[in-house]
């Protein structure tokens, strides 16, 4: 793995997995495009560190959230006096429980749909087009996310495991077709990932299948930079692009990328 190919698929993975193109289907097409062998020996490593990039970057955007929401949480448990904040940890609860059964109960049937499955992820980038589209001419509102919607979000997340499926795109899609407010559902969107990720990370570390011998820290570390600080960038950038309502236009790439994808599949196997 060369170094430029690190640095590569480390912006690929931190943009994308804010911006609504479906990181893990331009992590299948980005590794189609550089070779098999762009990726490491150890690339189950190389993934968990990139996952943990963008969710560290994640955690630096939404940090005074983050703050509130741990305070809000300690409050209620102690006094048992439910503020905002506290019931908003609650529906992060609630919105995790479908992704984390749909990934333990089909977790092998979703690892079987990656390596170079190049057909399916152009399929769904279209699909993900589909939802950009119908989010971006919802009318404003000013509604908050309620347990109902939590768990219906969750749901679009655990669907997100696709390769090609946008997980931003798909939650904050289903968050607005649901009549809930842009920017409150780009902050849930973003701040329900969190804890997931963390959790996948654990779960790969403690079932002992990442391999550690032939670690090469290099371009870990390269990787890792570029994830992170392409993350904080595209974190931000997203905010302000549901915000104004320019979803259209990530809805126009999935769909060219989508079948340049499935003419690349059928044509130049």
């Amino acid at each position: 793995m060369e170094i430029l190919d690190a640095v590569i698929l480390g912006i690929v993975q931190g943009l994308t997995e804010f911006l609504p193109v479906s990181s893990s289907g331009h992590l299948e097409l980005g590794k189609a495009i550089l070779g098999s062998n762009a990726m490491p020996k150890e690339s189950l490593l190389f993934t968990v560190i990139l996952h943990f990039a963008t969710a560290l970057s994640t955690i630096v955007i939404f940090r005074k959230d983050i703050v509130e929401i741990f305070s809000g949480l300690f409050k209620a448990i102690s006094t048992r006096m439910w503020t905002e904040e506290a019931k908003f940890s609650v529906k992060i609860i609630v919105s995790m429980i479908p992704a984390v059964i749909i990934g333990y109960k089909y977790e092998r049937v979703f690892e079987e749909l990656f390596g170079n499955n190049i057909l399916l992820v152009g399929s769904m980038l279209i699909v993900t087009a589909i939802l950009l589209f119908l989010a971006d001419r919802a009318k404003r509102t000013h509604k908050k996310v309620g347990l109902k919607d939590a768990l219906i979000i969750g749901v679009a997340q655990g669907v997100a495991m696709l390769p090609g499926i946008s997980r931003s795109g798909a939650t904050i899609s289903t968050s607005v077709l649901l009549g809930i407010d842009k920017i409150k559902a780009a902050r849930f969107s973003f701040l329900m990932v969190i804890p997931l990720i963390f959790g996948k990370i654990a779960k790969d570390i403690l079932a002992g299948e990442i391999d550690y011998t032939s670690t090469n820290f290099t371009y870990l570390s390269v990787g890792f930079i570029a994830a992170f600080i392409s993350g904080l960038f595209a974190c931000t950038w997203m905010i302000k692009l549901v915000k104004q309502s320019k979803l259209t236009y990530f809805a126009i790439y999935c769909i060219i990328v989508g079948v340049i994808a499935i003419i690349w599949s059928l044509f130049y196997k």
